[in-house]
């Protein structure tokens, strides 16, 4: 079973999801289901195939949810270290290629985000980044070509 880490808040988040899955989004999908088998003949009753496969949709992201919360790793701030990269870090990176600075913080993939600068630990450049200290350049394998960053600051 994958480990997946997460924040104490990303867990809360995960756990309130599950929540809602479990007691609105399964009697939403069971009312749908109701209705469409008035309809009548289930053979060519597309409400009711479409209803069928929402729910099957909804009990597999239910599934997965619990599967994340059963295998999931809690990330300590306190057991971190400032001066190594690992899951949880945020680090300050030299991008060379396009002169500049950028900022990511590295969580696990259940709560990664680009879009706000949160990579996963999986991810190319999360992976290449940890157990790495302030001042190394690290090249980064990417499917349009290396990268090359080097890291200015870790901090927590």
């Amino acid at each position: 079973m994958e480990k997946h880490y997460l924040t104490v808040e990303g867990k809360k988040n995960l756990e309130e999801k599950l929540a809602y899955f479990k007691s609105v989004r399964r009697v939403e999908v069971a009312k749908k289901i109701g209705m469409a088998r008035e309809f009548g003949d289930l053979s060519e009753n597309s409400e009711y195939d479409a209803a069928k496969e929402e729910q099957a949709q909804v009990e597999a992201e239910i599934s997965e949810m619990e599967d994340i919360l059963l295998s999931c790793e809690i990330i300590n701030k306190k057991k971190l270290d400032s001066d190594t990269i690992s899951i949880g870090s945020q680090v300050t990176l030299y991008d060379e290629e396009f002169d500049e600075e950028v900022t990511y913080k590295i969580l696990g993939s259940t709560e990664s985000d680009p879009a706000k600068g949160i990579i996963s630990n999986l991810s190319p450049v999360g992976s290449a980044l940890l157990g790495h200290k302030k001042g190394d350049i690290v090249t980064v394998s990417m499917p349009t070509g290396d990268m090359r960053y080097k890291i200015l600051d870790i901090s927590l």
